[in-house]
């Protein structure tokens, strides 16, 4: 018999803690989608409770309060109100952090209210002893009508003692104490309110007055809706309420004694945030990340590109001559290959960005950034998503739902793309390995590593030039204000670090691979056969190359180059090549670059194939085909110095990501952003490359 199966909703304030409870509890037992019909993260996972009870549990998004003011947020209030819902809890564990309990404890009582049954979880409980903190947990108990336990996530403390509590949830009662509050607040409207469905809690329908926005109200409550500045008013008395209790819960239970506190965090955020060191250890630590990038990945990377090539080799000669062969070696594994090799660089990069987030020190660049950011027409919120971009621009996107300012939220949309994301590292990677010699600036500094910055730096100095232009023309009026919390510092869990890399790894492998396999397999296919003339070229080429006493390997290496002209691909490409010619390249980089609107990270595989085809048996990688290619009217290098610039800088702006257009679609709502981003960005990019390979050539 399988094991009785409850629903656990996590709830809690951002920087609780509540991701690493969340990897604590449920390991690699965990999958991540998003909810229907919105393109938010969903994380969902197993936990064995007992020998005979297991839960589900969801990951809900990071709310301050009940009454949230985004889309993401408003997740958590949809998921617990509606009884209907597929992820609707048994039991809800709102996680709160030991330093931070007195503001944690308002969206406990809001969500206590709701009427499930609520297990509090204090975390960080570790830190108790060092910041002088004491809890008579047996009165906060009594007092907040709960069970509370006292856990470590990193220490894994009372982990054993949550689930328990968790398999115990029927024991609990189900607690709502708004009543007293709405009395307080004016008995007689909420007497109203109340009698619109006497069978509906009164919190429920409080929550659907002012939530008017985000949730579809089931009853007639249009009466209730009309004055905003008295719901507010209401909502600024319900707060104020909520925070009287829990200063008397509070008073006796929860006990600060400062004398023992060390005050190391601000010693450091003086450090961090300074207006003039803050941005040099800032840029010092994006030096280091972009150093190990290279040096640290030099030596897997030439591994997988050796292995990738012997295996191609391999089954070409050991597979019987035939359609199947060509396309698994011409097509697939190089096609594959081409996004597997920059895997060792990609876990580099999401590794320290992990690091970073774990420790705290991302807030502080938040809050350091927020001066610069506001010339530009933006918020210190916005730095967020910008970093995030250097993972991938669509999460980035929906990450501006946190910027409550309309118009600062559309500008950091638009110019996120700009942001250096994963998907260019391959090209940045491949393409700087054959133009920039790999040699060291006083004795430590690669030359490559900061080549790699410098491409950085410009993405995100295009994005700030891009932002202040639309700052200036964007007719929009919208305030905000910039509230930022400061975790403390703390070492990074290894555990919530490698979850975090295997997680955005695999998604980008399995996106990027799933995307390239299918363009490797077209590309193939339009690269091996033609119209027919196509059928001609072998008899034709071996006529001609008669008289010139060709050896079998140069009159096979010209049949296979003439076929690839000769084909659907080398059609396209010429038809194409005299728009991409003045930027130096030639029809099949021309192919790469259109390939690559599917993602970024196409252009190398669709080389790979290409030149796989083409037939180059005394080159095994991907590096070497590439660093062999010549132009035929000079026999000089294809990838000289001034076209791998020319690539470069044109990877930098240009918007090629099918998948963001559509992200950026439905966050605005119209297809009028999208398409100037797409427009305007390839402008740009064209426009610049031209500018670049004219200057250099």
């Amino acid at each position: 018999m399988g094991k009785d199966r409850i629903q656990v909703s996590l709830v809690g304030n951002p920087n609780t803690g509540k991701t690493s409870l969340f990897n604590k509890l449920t390991g690699l037992n965990q999958k991540v989608g998003n909810y229907p019909g919105i393109t938010v993260d969903k994380k969902q996972g197993t936990c064995s409770l007992s020998a005979s009870q297991e839960a589900i549990i969801t990951d809900l998004p990071g709310t301050y309060s009940i009454n949230p003011t985004s889309v993401d947020e408003s997740i958590v209030v949809q998921v617990l109100k509606d009884a209907s819902h597929k992820h609707y809890p048994d039991v809800i564990l709102v996680v709160t952090d030991v330093d931070n309990l007195k503001r944690n404890l308002l969206l406990f009582t809001q969500i206590q209210d709701v009427g499930i049954p609520t297990v509090l979880a204090i975390n960080m409980a570790d830190q108790m002893e060092k910041k002088g903190i004491a809890i008579d947990l047996e009165k906060l108990e009594k007092d907040l009508q709960t069970k509370v336990v006292l856990v470590s996530a990193k220490r894994n403390q009372g982990i054993k003692e949550l689930k328990s509590a968790l398999a115990n949830y029927k024991e609990l009662a189900s607690v709502s104490n708004f009543s007293e509050v709405a009395t307080k607040i004016d008995g007689a409207y909420f007497d109203s309110l109340q009698a619109v469905n006497p069978e509906k809690p009164l919190y429920h329908l409080w929550l659907e007055v002012t939530q008017q926005t985000l949730l579809n109200n089931e009853e007639d409550l249009s009466g209730f809706l009309d004055d905003v500045s008295k719901l507010k008013k209401y909502q600024h008395k319900e707060t104020i309420y909520r925070y009287q209790k829990i200063n008397r819960v509070l008073k006796e239970s929860y006990v600060i004694d400062k004398t023992k506190a060390k005050d190391l965090r601000t010693r450091l955020d003086k450090i961090f945030t300074h207006r003039i060191f803050g941005y040099v250890i800032f840029f010092g630590i994006l030096l280091v990340i972009f150093q190990s990038i290279f040096d640290w990945a030099t030596v897997p990377m030439d591994f997988i590109d050796g292995l990738f090539g012997n295996i191609s080799e391999s089954l070409k000669t050991s597979m019987p001559e035939g359609m199947f062969t060509d396309l698994l070696t011409d097509g697939i594994i190089p096609g594959i290959g081409g996004v597997v090799i920059f895997i060792p660089q990609i876990v580099i990069l999401f590794t320290l960005i992990a690091v970073l987030e774990e420790s705290g020190y991302m807030s502080r660049v938040v809050f350091l950034m927020d001066k610069v950011m506001r010339r530009f027409g933006m918020s210190g919120k916005s730095v967020i998503p910008l970093i995030s971009g250097t993972a991938c621009a669509i999460p980035a996107v929906m990450a501006t739902r946190t910027i409550t300012s309309w118009k600062e939220r559309l500008i950091t949309i638009l110019v996120t793309p700009f942001t250096t994301c994963s998907a260019r590292l391959p090209v940045y990677a491949i393409l700087i390995a054959i133009i920039i010699p790999s040699k060291k600036i006083f004795g430590f500094l690669n030359l490559q590593g900061l080549t790699l910055l410098g491409l950085y730096i410009l993405g995100f100095s295009a994005a700030l030039i891009a932002a202040l232009i639309l700052h200036k023309t964007l007719k929009i009026k919208s305030k905000s204000f910039f509230v930022i919390e400061m975790p403390d510092y703390k070492m990074p869990s290894l555990k919530n670090v490698l979850l975090t890399v295997l997680e955005k790894t695999k998604s980008f492998v399995l996106e990027a691979g799933k995307i390239i396999l299918a363009i490797s397999i077209v590309l193939w296919f339009l690269a091996t056969h033609g119209p027919a003339s196509f059928n001609n070229v072998e008899e034709q080429v071996t006529a001609e190359a008669s008289a010139k006493e060709l050896s079998s390997e140069e009159l096979e290496q010209k049949i296979a180059s003439v076929k690839l002209e000769k084909s659907y691909i080398g059609i396209a490409g010429k038809t194409i090549e005299p728009v991409v010619k003045p930027l130096g390249y030639d029809w099949k980089i021309g192919i790469g670059l259109i390939a690559s609107f599917a993602a970024r990270e196409v252009f190398v595989g669709t080389l790979a194939t290409i030149y796989s085809i083409e037939g180059v048996e005394d080159e095994k990688t991907i590096k070497e085909r590439m660093e062999a290619e010549v132009r035929p009217d000079t026999g000089n290098k294809r990838f000289n110095f001034a076209t791998g610039m020319s690539l470069l800088v044109f990877y930098a702006f240009a918007m090629q990501c099918m998948a963001t257009l559509a992200v950026v679609k439905r966050e605005t709502k119209s297809w009028k952003w999208p398409l100037i981003q797409l427009i305007g960005m390839g402008a740009i990019a064209y426009i610049s490359a031209f500018i670049v390979y004219q200057f250099l050539k």
